[in-house]
């Protein structure tokens, strides 16, 4: 019958999640050593599981395990003692055990005591001849015990295991990882990432539901993994809801397992709300271990659970072109702080604008450019959405700002009264001093308020708030212009045009693109620019390439064009020449 003590230790001993993981090089350097000081061929650190030892670290042996009858493990567990057996064969109890048969003479073995006097196993040596056991190398034996326990309690208590699972985290997954790469070597495995929850939303969840619901959530998580895989299965608590693990296997179990767990997942229940916030999804990279870096095999797990995520479905496979765009996508990032500081990668760009009534050039767009020192021309359209989105939006704009006021200024000193219009983002309406830092660029240059207006999209116009609505209105009261950019493909309602001290609306090019031939786009920019100007905005339609597109928007009252039709954008000298030459 299973003691009390026996239960108590096997649960300490589970609870350690020791059992069937990799093989680890802090434990092999203590088992070699043991093996080094007693001169004996065989050593091992063995864990005493109910009907086996398992050895965690062996030299000398193959096998992983043998059963706990009649191993001398096993004795030193149940009496949490030193165990010396000079000869097997001459042992009345042991002479026919699994160990004797296999030809081990001579066993010494002292206990893996935890801190609160409970056996997980034994530091153990072993020989193929009898021998005597010294008390110097008695002493040796239980300090190499001792050091074993101290690296199982290192791995468990520092950084190694999430308090609220138990389960280990992600630098135990790199470790392991490390570890099977040495016993199984470019052999193919399958990292999976699961994710209960999408993750831009757990701020969100936590301020409706309270901070506990995601650990909550991550332990019933837990729970449902360990029961599908398994009680052997190693589970990794990478974050909030999020959790790795390692199989082998043919794709088609591999995806039928992925498919099991997921419908598993979706059935857990916390509370009334959990339907609605459960939203699981499964990623799945193939990968050869020794050959991907542990790092990076979680990072491409993840990726493909993020693109099961984009596209809505229950598990996602390792796309090596999404992830390669979104490797890009982060690179570009972590490069535009540098650009902003480096002297030639960012420049400005400028595009003509057209007076229709005149046919005069009145004015340019500042557009910003990126000459990348490895990848070459970066499009603005890919780099600039994904910078306004980071704290370095507001560092962007202010560096267009000041080059862009330093070219008005030029111009203006020429005699050139062009208005330059700038582009900047809904973040830059975030800062309390950002009206007040455009007027002392502009005072500092000597530029008139009429010298400069500011481009906003319509969509970052919508969503502005107390300080945003602040910010415009200083802009406003100050005689700058305010234009709405991307017109008409924001909101379907326009009932922030009463509140948004904007002077010009600018039509984007999608709706002016083969205007002469869409019969459709023609209705919706005429229905813009009647409305607009009824409304005593200034109208601008961008993307004009055609002639026929020209004149169809003359015919409306447009009052503006800008496009490839009049000029591409060009340099600041370029644009100069040709402004000349419009002149002349």
């Amino acid at each position: 019958m299973t003691t009390e003590y026996e239960k108590e230790r096997l649960k300490r001993l589970r609870g350690l999640d020791l059992l069937d993981t990799p093989t680890n090089e802090s434990f092999d350097r203590i088992t070699r050593m043991a093996s080094q000081i007693f001169d004996l061929p065989i050593a091992a650190v063995s864990l005493t599981d109910e009907d086996r030892q398992w050895f965690k670290s062996r030299v000398g042996v193959e096998h992983w395990e043998i059963p706990r009858e009649k191993a001398c493990c096993g004795e030193v567990a149940d009496t949490a003692d030193v165990v010396v057996v000079n000869d097997l064969l001459a042992s009345d109890y042991y002479k026919d055990s699994v160990l004797a048969d296999s030809g081990i003479r001579f066993y010494a073995g002292a206990p893996l005591m935890t801190r609160d006097g409970f056996s997980l196993g034994a530091m153990c040596v072993l020989g193929t001849e009898p021998r005597d056991v010294t008390e110097q190398e008695l002493s040796a034996l239980h300090d190499l015990s001792k050091m074993v326990m101290s690296q199982i309690e290192l791995q468990h208590a520092v950084g190694r295991v999430d308090s609220g699972t138990g389960l280990p985290n992600y630098l135990q997954f790199v470790e392991d990882l490390e570890d099977l790469a040495r016993d199984n070597p470019k052999q193919t495995y399958y990292a999976m990432s699961v994710e209960l929850i999408d993750l831009s939303e757990a701020s969100a969840l936590q301020r409706v539901m309270g901070p506990s619901y995601l650990e909550n959530l991550s332990i019933a998580g837990s729970e449902v993994l360990q029961e599908m895989l398994g009680a052997k299965a190693r589970i990794y608590h990478i974050g909030p809801g999020q959790f790795a693990f390692v199989d082998s296997g043919s794709k088609q179990h591999i995806a039928q397992q992925a498919n099991d767990l997921y419908e598993a997942l979706l059935a857990i229940r916390l509370n009334d709300a959990s339907p609605f916030m459960l939203r699981p999804v499964i990623g799945v990279a193939p990968f050869q271990v020794g050959v991907n870096p542990p790092g990076n095999i979680l990072r491409i797990a993840h990726s493909a659970s993020r693109d099961a995520r984009s596209e809505e479905v229950a598990v996602g496979w390792y796309n090596e072109e999404s992830d390669q765009s979104h490797q890009r996508r982060f690179g570009l990032i972590a490069n535009f702080a540098d650009a902003l500081k480096a002297p030639n990668e960012l420049y400005l760009v400028y595009q003509p604008r057209l007076d229709n009534a005149s046919g005069k050039c009145v004015g340019a767009e500042a557009l910003l450019r990126w000459q990348h020192p490895t990848l070459g021309n970066i499009g603005p359209a890919e780099f600039v959405p994904l910078i306004e989105k980071t704290p370095l939006a507001k560092e962007l704009t202010d560096w267009v700002l000041r080059n862009a006021i330093q070219q008005a200024q030029h111009w203006h000193n020429e005699g050139h009264t062009l208005q330059l219009s700038i582009n900047i983002a809904a973040a830059n309406l975030e800062e309390d001093s950002f009206c007040e830092r455009l007027l002392t660029y502009l005072n500092d240059a000597g530029l008139e308020r009429s010298a400069i207006e500011l481009e906003l999209t319509e969509s970052s116009l919508m969503n502005n708030n107390h300080k945003a609505s602040q910010q415009l209105q200083c802009i406003a009261d100050s005689g700058l212009s305010l234009a709405i950019d991307d017109f008409g493909t924001g909101y379907s309602s326009l009932s922030y045009l009463q509140t948004i001290p904007a002077r010009v609306v600018k039509i984007d090019r999608s709706f002016v693109d083969e205007i002469e031939s869409k019969p459709r786009n023609q209705a919706l920019v005429r229905a813009m620019v009647a409305m607009t100007r009824d409304l005593g905005y200034r109208v601008v339609a961008e993307g004009v390439e055609t002639e026929a597109a020209h004149e169809f928007l003359k015919s409306l009252g447009c009052d503006e064009v800008q496009g490839y039709f009049f000029a591409k954008p060009m340099s600041a000298d370029d644009f100069g020449r040709w402004h000349h030459g419009t002149l002349a």
